[in-house]
């Protein structure tokens, strides 16, 4: 049997793209790969070092008041993975500089998580591995 493939892309449902879009572009540091009407909804997609794909997708049905919780069935958080523990710091000052409202540096047996959220309350979190 073939062996499990990695990850292509994510892809999020976000109320506004003209909020979340600068907001990511902040965040990543990078412009859009892709940004396009995709009939019946609009989608813009950055690359991630690796290869993987993160794309936003705004549709028309979307309740704009509505806001991302993570105690719903679906998504939990994404998680973007650091070096070690030292890269997580250099990532809490970069998201104070850039103004991103984030929580502590948790540290655990299986690695350290720093978390903060996007626009649509979208759970995020960087991650270390344990050493």
């Amino acid at each position: 049997m073939a062996e499990f493939p990695a990850m292509s892309h994510v892809a999020v449902t976000v109320t506004d793209l003209a909020v979340s879009v600068p907001w990511y572009e902040r965040l990543l540091g990078a412009k859009p790969v892709l940004d396009e009407d995709a009939g019946g909804f609009h989608h813009t997609v950055y690359l991630l070092p690796g290869g993987t794909l993160l794309g936003l997708h705004q549709h028309p049905a979307t309740d704009g008041d509505d806001r991302f919780d993570e105690h719903r069935p679906g998504l939990d958080h994404l998680s973007f993975g650091v070096v070690d523990r030292a890269e997580l710091k250099v990532w809490q000052t970069r998201l104070e500089e850039l103004g991103i409202p984030h929580g502590e540096i948790v540290d655990a047996h299986y690695g350290s998580g720093l978390s903060f959220r996007d626009p649509d309350n979208i759970a995020l979190e960087l991650f270390a591995p344990p050493g």
